[in-house]
């Protein structure tokens, strides 16, 4: 069994389709661990979550910050932006079935020592803590989800507190997971600055390279960050080499004895400018 992890696909179903392929992948003893954002900006959203689902036990996926959205729009009718692709989801006759699946998915997944998610961690917190607040923001997602969806918008608070509670920190844990890019040594985070590493003033700094960082103890593979793109180092494999905006989408074998090797395939989209 091989475990291949793939970057943002936002939509590019033709792409993921082919680097499946490229990658030798065996629904019936291989799996895929998927960073989130599976959905948006991309030209085939649907295409991609019907993919993805059919694969059901052999893919891992995580939500990203796109993928919350069109929650948000489904379930709460949070506004939808001029970039977003998301009608034809929202039309489709199997949406109310897609639209459950995705509200069961985690924000974060464990397992022989890596750590999946979307977007980032801070400094203060270890694999055991990232997981329990995944899961805390999972069972408000199963349970409560039009309520955490209509409250999870906000860029407050900037630094954890284990005494945060209710929506501050639910709203707090999600912005980590699905949107962080750059945080202070201490963990204020920053989720205005979505450059390339070097890009943002001090005292920011990639989440990755603050000193401390109690998740060292795990290899962190994630995406979000296609200014970014592939990194491997410092405890983390970075998976977003921005499809969507005319790069590639990547997949690395998880399992590979030697340095992760990306194998890639060029996107079909236009290239532009996040």
């Amino acid at each position: 069994m091989a475990r291949w992890a793939i970057g943002d696909v936002q939509g590019c179903a033709d792409e993921l389709k082919e680097l499946v392929q490229r990658i030798g992948f065996k629904s019936d003893r291989d799996r895929l661990w998927l960073v989130g954002d599976l959905v948006n900006r991309g030209p085939k959203s649907l295409e991609v979550l019907r993919f993805v689902r059919s694969l059901a036990d052999n893919a891992v996926t995580v939500l990203g910050n796109h993928d919350l959205h069109l929650l948000a729009v489904a379930l709460v009718q949070a506004r939808i932006r001029k970039s977003d692709t998301l009608t034809g989801i929202l039309a489709a006759p199997d949406r109310d079935d897609l639209i459950e699946w995705l509200l069961q998915l985690p924000l974060a997944h464990h397992e022989q020592g890596d750590l999946l998610l979307h977007a980032g961690v801070v400094p203060q917190w270890g694999v055991a803590q990232t997981l329990e607040l995944a899961e805390e923001v999972q069972r408000a997602l199963r349970k409560q989800p039009e309520w955490l969806l209509s409250t999870m918008y906000g860029d407050q608070p900037d630094r954890w507190r284990a005494s945060l509670k209710g929506a501050d920190r639910l709203r707090f844990t999600v912005n980590v997971l699905t949107r962080l890019r750059f945080c202070t040594p201490e963990g204020r985070i920053d989720l205005k600055h979505s450059g390339r590493p070097d890009s943002a003033p001090t005292p920011l700094l990639p989440w990755f390279d603050a000193p401390d960082r109690a998740s060292a103890d795990a290899r962190i593979v994630f995406g979000h960050w296609s200014a970014l793109g592939f990194h491997a180092g410092n405890g983390v494999l970075a998976l977003d080499t921005g499809c969507v905006w005319g790069g590639s989408l990547t997949a690395v074998d998880l399992d590979s004895a030697a340095r992760p090797r990306p194998i890639s395939v060029a996107s079909r989209q236009p290239r532009s400018i996040e």
